[in-house]
């Protein structure tokens, strides 16, 4: 399904609030029928972390990651996202900046998806596995001066290697649209509300 489909459902959802409550269903049940690791509520990450078999101990820019994360300096941050879903977009020594989507509301994380999604392109090396074909041309620079991208900031994390608690999961291309909407973050410190909240009033 195009993702300005989702931007619309999700549009018509903070309208009604009814729709958005549906798709979360959905994808949460599309997620239990393909992994029966996954809880009534949210996303149980070290079990799903432990089962599925799609585990990297490297990333790549572009491509669509989720890990365990228990950050430096956690009891000075007003609040912190235990299970990231990350596009990487650069490399630093001591970790990497990535895009984490959680961080967005709904609407805004289905805008920024849909341009991102315009940057889609697949690889031809042969070294690299299938499901890693499809990435994001993605970079800093092109974030801060394309008005399409102006969703980012809230979104754009610097994440340390040495505080990485799992092996880097990838999700394939044609899994995308449903993983970007399944309510699997894990807010601690504060709710979800009040992250979306804070994140507005960012952009």
């Amino acid at each position: 399904m195009p993702a300005y489909i989702y931007t619309k459902m999700v549009e018509e959802a903070s309208k009604t609030g009814v729709s958005l409550a549906q798709f979360t269903n959905r994808a949460r049940s599309w997620l239990t029928q393909k992994y029966a690791q996954i809880g009534k509520e949210t996303v149980r990450p070290v079990r799903f972390i432990e089962q599925v078999d799609r585990k990297k101990r490297r990333i790549r820019i572009g491509r669509l990651y989720m890990f365990l994360y228990d950050p430096k300096g956690k009891k000075e941050l007003p609040y912190y996202d235990r299970f990231p879903l990350v596009f990487p977009v650069d490399f630093e020594t001591d970790g990497f900046y990535g895009l984490n989507m959680h961080y967005l509301p709904p609407v805004l994380r289905a805008k920024l998806y849909d341009s991102l999604l315009e940057l889609k392109t697949k690889s031809e090396n042969e070294n690299i596995s299938a499901v890693e074909l499809t990435r994001i041309r993605i970079t800093y620079t092109l974030l801060k001066k394309a008005a399409r991208f102006r969703f980012f900031k809230p979104c754009f994390k610097h994440y340390l290697y040495k505080q990485v608690r799992s092996p880097f999961i990838i999700v394939p291309e044609e899994e995308w649209n449903i993983t970007m909407f399944l309510p699997s973050e894990q807010f601690k410190k504060a709710t979800k509300e009040q992250v979306w909240k804070d994140s507005r009033s960012k952009v």
